[in-house]
């Protein structure tokens, strides 16, 4: 259900509550969707409250609405944070990825540079930002969607790290997802420890021991956890020295599959094997196999 996201909290006149809009907001609602007197449409005021909007006026170029109660609840509002952290692509793919996020319910974007991604002039990085949040509003607006995406400016390899620490650190149970099989990782950590390539973390890397275990989505989401992150590379995947970084700092290696996929295919593919398992999580069940079933 499309929703117009207010910048401005409503002005109270006794008991009622009223907003008036002007400019952009006035063109798009009533000469795009053509509201008249009498219409109603959803908003979110700035705090996230959902409200119902009924048109009183559009005279004089300002739309005059009063804000009534919404009418229904958002189904999955209450769901742990789900945050992508999305390796940089090339051209313009990001603006369809963080579109598409968004729609689907996304709570946080970080966009990183790794080894594969283009590299982009700086000069144009606050144009880049400022495009994208004006994607990610049209995604609500569009979607419905109840969750107040933040898209976090671009950052590089280690501050995306440094950025997943913090959110492990203010958790109790979080979850980190790499896509990308855990057979590569296995050979990268086995070409590691033989010296074909230097892993430059500054620390030990990762312990002798045992195969690196393959799990999946539902296994690793079945622990109720309190955030979810997934992490998604450029066009040709991760490096194996960036593979070995996220394991080290607790990532979990997953696959989407026998496919290879478009970057900008994997960041919806994944988000949305996520959301539903964790929607549909309370009427999931174990069989003494230990299979899920419905």
């Amino acid at each position: 259900m499309k929703q117009f996201l207010l910048s401005s909290p409503p002005g109270i006149e006794g008991s009622q509550r009223f907003v008036r809009l002007s400019g952009k907001d006035y063109h798009y609602l009533v000469r795009v969707r053509r509201l008249e007197s009498g219409g109603e449409f959803n908003a979110l005021l700035p705090d996230g409250e959902p409200v119902r909007v009924r048109v009183c006026s559009t005279a004089g170029g300002v739309l005059l609405g009063e804000c009534l109660p919404a009418s229904v609840s958002a189904p999955g509002a209450d769901l742990p944070p789900l945050v992508l952290f999305q390796a940089l692509p090339k051209g313009a793919k990001m603006d369809l990825i963080i579109r598409q996020a968004t729609e689907g319910g996304i709570t946080g974007i970080v966009g990183f540079e790794s080894a594969r991604s283009e590299r982009r002039p700086a000069g144009g990085a606050a144009g880049r930002l400022e495009r994208w949040r004006r994607i990610v509003k049209e995604a609500r607006q569009q979607s419905g969607s109840p969750i107040a995406t933040e898209l976090r400016p671009p950052c590089r390899f280690g501050e995306m790290l440094a950025y997943w620490e913090e959110l492990r650190k203010s958790r109790e149970r979080p979850v980190g997802l790499l896509l990308h099989p855990a057979e590569d990782i296995q050979r990268d950590l086995e070409a590691c420890r033989t010296g074909e390539f230097l892993l430059h973390t500054g620390q030990a890397g990762i312990s002798e021991g045992a195969p690196l275990a393959k799990g999946s989505f539902h296994g690793y989401l079945e622990g109720n956890p309190d955030c979810v992150v997934i992490a998604i590379g450029p066009e040709g995947g991760f490096s194996p020295e960036e593979a070995i970084q996220f394991v080290h700092g607790g990532f979990k290696p997953v696959s989407l599959g026998n496919t290879v996929l478009r970057t900008e295919t994997a960041a919806l593919y994944a988000a949305a094997a996520i959301r539903i398992i964790l929607l549909e999580s309370e009427s999931w069940i174990h069989k003494p196999q230990g299979r899920l079933i419905r």
